[in-house]
């Protein structure tokens, strides 16, 4: 069943909520149990508290092209009231829903019986105050508004602004500026689209605004370079105020060189000092403050290098892999094949391969670091590159913003692990 696998996963703000999006246009939202003093371990688990449609398939007749209904990104709004808020998105149209709890119900109306019919008003003698009663807790989900018809490419970016009233979306080529209450007008910000679409050279992967700075956004491209605008300069960022590249060493120049340097992610560190970048064979941290070079490189699965030629037949080179920071900047994670995936310690310069399996995830157990042999004698505990499963991918990670508590998603299947607690 393709309907049910993840294509995103985003914790909220606390961390106490996280969701996730399907290729069948799906949310599920998991909630965090309370401490529970009959059961000690239950703080930690997350169960289903929210399952609603946000997008379904949809044909554009114009173009005579079918929408997917799949959810590209989603993004939680900073929580104001009882009330949660995130946004969502497709191909093509962004929603805004708004999740509520609901355990009280009136009774006692005027005009309408019990179960629902209207009364006759000649029969209606005297004056009812309603009351509340209380009823079992229901979670409705329902879409308060609804962003369409800004983009002619593929939305693959939402990025709630630090401003808490504006937010981004990027498709292809074009980067719209959003205000959360005003559905039919956005503002074009960046535009990449050349006058003679045969001169096209690169594309937009990414976005993101910056977590402190409501005027600084990022983006990246399928050349391997992100720019930096400041709105403050200019409203339209066409013109870039940063410009960050890593210039290519020229003895691993290759055929495949220039899809392996496309960019699939970027995000800014929480403290706003960093981004970090996944290429297909790395992840890169730059400070902000130095464009000419990264200051981290980590590399994610070098192993690969000698296969790009199957994964470029399999078109497994073409996958976007995401990355994600802790909550603390000091560590980075980010997805790999056969359901592995990647954690990079920034201060202790470690790191470790993990697996997200049903095989070795029995509850409480602890992860074993798994290694990849590439050659040469393989020891006992190794796994041969050449065994390993390329339809088993890891591309969406996320980390809760407080806690070591991450979420992984592996095709049809979220795991979520914690560091131990003895």
């Amino acid at each position: 069943c393709f309907s049910d696998i993840i294509s995103t996963v985003e914790f909220n703000y606390s961390g106490d909520l996280l969701a996730t999006g399907d290729k069948g246009g799906r949310v599920v939202i998991f909630q965090r149990e309370q401490e529970n003093k009959s059961r000690p371990h239950s703080r930690g688990e997350y169960n289903v508290y929210s399952t609603f449609q946000s997008h379904e398939p949809e044909f554009d007749y114009l173009k005579s092209l079918e929408i997917e209904e799949k959810i590209n990104k989603i993004r939680w709004l900073p929580q104001q009231n009882a009330a949660h808020f995130l946004l969502s998105t497709n191909d093509k149209t962004i929603k805004l829903w708004k999740i509520s709890e609901r355990d009280k119900r009136a009774e006692g109306y005027n005009l309408k019986d019990e179960d629902g019919r209207l009364r006759d008003p000649f029969r209606i003698t005297a004056l009812r105050v309603p009351i509340l009663k209380p009823m079992d807790l229901m979670v409705e989900a329902s879409p308060r508004r609804i962003f369409a018809n800004a983009h002619t490419y593929h939305i693959n970016s939402i990025s709630v602004n630090s401003d808490h009233e504006t937010y981004l979306s990027a498709d292809d080529l074009r980067i719209n500026l959003w205000h959360l209450e005003i559905t039919d007008r956005s503002f074009n910000i960046v535009d990449m689209k050349p006058a003679n679409m045969e001169e096209l050279a690169e594309v937009i992967t990414a976005a993101e605004f910056h977590p402190h700075q409501c005027n600084v956004l990022v983006y990246s491209s399928s050349k391997g370079t992100v720019r930096l605008c400041d709105m403050r300069s200019s409203a339209l960022c066409d013109r870039h105020s940063k410009f960050f590249e890593e210039p290519e060493d020229p003895s691993s120049r290759s055929f495949f060189s220039e899809i392996i340097s496309s960019i699939s992610d970027v995000k800014f560190s929480h403290s706003g000092r960093y981004m970090m970048t996944r290429d297909y064979l790395s992840v890169k941290v730059w400070d902000l403050n130095m464009e000419s070079r990264p200051v981290e490189t980590h590399q994610v699965h070098e192993y690969l290098r000698s296969k790009l030629c199957s994964l470029y037949e399999n078109d497994c080179i073409f996958d976007k892999f995401e990355c994600c920071w802790n909550g603390s900047d000091s560590a980075i994670m980010t997805g790999s094949y056969n359901n592995f995936f990647r954690m990079f310690d920034r201060n202790a310069r470690r790191d470790v391969t993990l697996e997200a399996s049903r095989e070795n995830s029995k509850p409480r157990a602890s992860l074993k670091p798994r290694k990849v042999c590439t050659g040469g004698k393989r020891k006992k505990d190794e796994i041969s590159v050449d065994s390993l499963d390329f339809n088993k991918k890891i591309l969406h990670t996320a980390w809760h913003p407080l806690e070591n508590i991450i979420a992984v998603a592996a095709t049809n299947n979220l795991y979520i692990f914690q560091d131990k607690v003895n």
